[in-house]
Formats: structure tokens, C-alpha cells, sequence
């Protein structure tokens, strides 16, 4: 009960929003601590979000320290922000998510003085993401705040769209699964009408749960415990009606057993991918990597043309939760050594073997 009530507590500070979106505008106003690794980090850290049970604001890194935190080593929060274009990028950033209208990239690169070209490099390699997708996810943050807000008297649907940004209800519902994951009004009721079918099974890892929603697999789940990766599937969706698996849903589940086992086959089955924009766009570059291959965590940060991203990237692999579709396991460090993987390194190392000995001729590690 107590860990509950300080999550709510934290949810409903308007700094843990920065920090779900990575807000490098808020990296000079205050640092977030955690309880659990007793770190300290700016709100735009890269490193893997923290439950909000376990965290607590400062307002500077001495405030941290003082209290017994130590400073991140991904993010440092003791260190004066990066002269260059920091603060030029903060301005924009806070343009971007203060604006009425989204600003164009035109706009943009006026302000900061440079071609739009030149200001496209410099804010994805510094944010993650491009100016407009940067956009994108902070009318997806200001809209699910606005949804939720009861103290504002629980706005209408249609009222919440255009508080926040979307420019007709059109726009917002073409993309409702992208930007919320459901539909408006599901998400305003805490996923209560959305409907996961979901089974578990046993593949040459162990046991599987495989969940899946009207759009497509929303979670490919690996573990040691049958029991536990259903209490994760709750955790993840913890309001929707998680229903047995029908006829059609146990022909799924045995076609994605079998791709576990057999990933040359492919699967052609569809995926209810849910993250922000940045994730999305390194799980779709993990999907482009042949079986058979590796890619280091730099490499595909510079695939992405992205090439300070490398941390942030390894970040977006261990939030995926749809394992072997989204082949993150084909990530490793650029020694080819394997670093964590969310399903143990063990499984790692034995979906790579596996892999490796089914297309021998094309094992190689997928470098430029």
C-alpha cells in the first residue's frame, strides 16, 4: 500500500512527465533520484526509467547528494551541461512543447540560426529523435495528462484532443494506437475496455507467454516462471481484461512457438507495437537484422544516424517486450561480447548459437 501511494504521489508531480519523456528542457531545473540503485540523474537520462515508487526530486545535484545519492555516470548530473548547442536545444525543446501550433522545421532553424538540414542532425544526435517526432510524443504526453486530469473535471474526449494539439479528431484517431497505444476514450478509462487474449506455453527456452490484442502480439514474454510472466503481462496492462486464448489465438501462439524455434521461417503474423517515437524507430531497425547477425549497440545508434545514441539505444532494447519478433538478443557490444538482455544472457547467448548454426554460411557480425 505504501509503495502505491508514492507512486501516485510521483505520477502526479508534472516533473515525472519530463522525465517519461526525457525532457532536455527540464535538465537545468531539477534531478531525479532513485531509492533502488541510489543514483541521481537529469530528467533527459538515457538509462532505463525507474518505477516511480522510487523516486524523489531535487532541486540540484547538491540536494541529492546531500541526501546520500551518488551522481549517474551515463548522464552526469554534477557536470555543467555540454556548451555546445545545449542551451539553443533546451529553448527549443520548450518551444516545441509550449507552442499552440507545432512549430515547422523552417521555424526551428530560424531561431536556432542554422539550415534546417544542419538543425536535423544536431537535435536527433542530441535528443534521440527528430524535431517532429520530438513533437509528436509531447502532444502524446500532454494529451494523456489531460485525459487523466480529474481536476480539471474529467474533460470531454473530444475537448482533451484539441487541448492537446491535434488538429482535428481525425488526425488523432488515424494514430490512436501509436500515440496512446488504444483509443482515446479506452486510455481515459485505464485501458478497462481493451482486451489482451493471452496463453503460455513451452519453447526450446523455456516457458513463453505470448498476449495479443485486436491489432496484433502486444508481448512475447520469457522467463523461468509460467506465474510470473503472467504478473508481468498485468503489470503492463493492469486495467485491461486479459481473456484465454480462443481458436484462431492458439493458432498464433503455435506459429510464434515455432518461429522461436525455427526464425528463418518468419512470422507474418501482425505486431501491436507500443513505445515513443524513438523506440519504435530502434525496434524497427532491430527487425532489419538478418538471423544470423549481430550488430553492436554503436552501430546501429549510427544506423539510426544517431551516433551519440549508443546508450540510449541499448535502452530501447530492454524496453521491448515482444522477444525474438523484435530481435533485440541480436544486439551486442562492440567487442561481441553479450551485455544484459531482459530475458537473461543465457538466453542470449543460446538464441544466438541457435541462429548462428541454422544459416552457418551468413553468421557475421553487421557492422556499417
Amino acid at each position: 500500500m505504501k509503495s502505491q501511494t508514492t507512486a501516485a504521489i510521483t505520477t502526479a508531480d508534472p516533473r515525472w512527465v519530463a522525465v517519461q519523456a526525457r525532457d532536455t528542457a527540464f535538465d537545468s531545473r531539477f534531478v531525479y533520484a532513485v531509492r533502488s540503485t541510489g543514483v541521481f540523474c537529469r530528467p533527459s537520462c538515457s538509462s532505463r526509467q525507474p518505477k516511480p515508487e522510487n523516486v524523489s526530486f531535487y532541486d540540484t545535484p547538491a540536494a541529492a547528494q546531500a541526501a546520500g545519492y551518488r551522481a549517474c555516470k551515463r548522464c552526469k548530473p554534477d557536470a555543467p551541461a555540454a556548451p555546445s548547442h545545449a542551451h539553443m536545444l533546451a529553448e527549443l525543446c520548450q518551444w516545441i512543447a509550449t507552442a499552440e501550433d507545432e512549430p515547422t522545421l523552417a521555424d526551428l532553424a530560424v531561431r536556432a540560426n542554422m539550415s534546417p538540414f544542419h538543425l536535423q542532425r544536431v537535435f536527433k544526435a542530441a535528443v534521440g529523435v527528430s524535431p517532429k517526432a520530438y513533437a509528436k510524443a509531447q502532444r502524446r504526453s500532454k494529451l494523456q495528462r489531460v485525459l487523466v486530469d480529474e481536476a480539471n473535471g474529467a474533460p470531454r474526449v473530444i475537448d482533451a484532443i484539441f487541448d492537446a494539439g491535434f488538429a482535428s479528431t481525425g488526425q488523432l484517431y488515424r494514430d490512436s494506437h501509436a500515440v496512446l497505444g488504444m483509443t482515446p476514450s479506452q486510455y481515459r478509462r485505464g485501458a478497462a475496455a481493451l482486451q489482451i487474449r493471452f496463453g503460455v506455453g513451452e519453447c526450446s527456452l523455456g516457458p513463453i507467454l505470448v498476449a495479443a490484442t485486436e491489432q496484433g502480439i502486444c508481448a512475447i514474454l520469457l522467463g523461468d516462471d509460467a506465474e510470473a510472466l503472467v504478473v508481468e503481462l498485468q503489470q503492463r496492462f493492469p486495467q485491461a481484461d486479459l481473456l484465454g486464448g480462443d481458436a484462431v489465438f492458439e493458432l498464433w501462439m503455435a506459429l510464434v512457438i515455432g518461429f522461436v524455434d525455427e526464425p528463418t521461417r518468419g512470422l507474418s503474423l501482425p505486431l501491436d507495437v507500443r513505445g515513443t517515437a524513438f523506440q519504435q524507430q530502434v525496434w524497427q531497425a532491430l527487425r532489419r537484422i538478418p538471423v544470423g547477425s549481430t550488430v553492436s549497440y554503436s552501430d546501429l545508434a549510427h544506423k539510426l544516424g544517431m551516433p551519440q545514441a549508443s546508450r540510449a539505444v541499448a535502452s530501447a532494447c530492454a524496453a521491448n517486450a515482444i522477444a525474438v519478433a523484435i530481435p533485440c538478443h541480436r544486439v551486442v557490444r562492440r567487442d561481441g561480447a553479450l551485455s544484459g538482455y531482459r530475458w537473461g544472457v543465457d538466453r542470449k547467448r543460446a538464441l544466438l548459437q541457435h541462429e548462428a548454426a541454422l544459416v552457418p554460411g551468413e553468421a557475421r557480425v553487421a557492422h556499417g
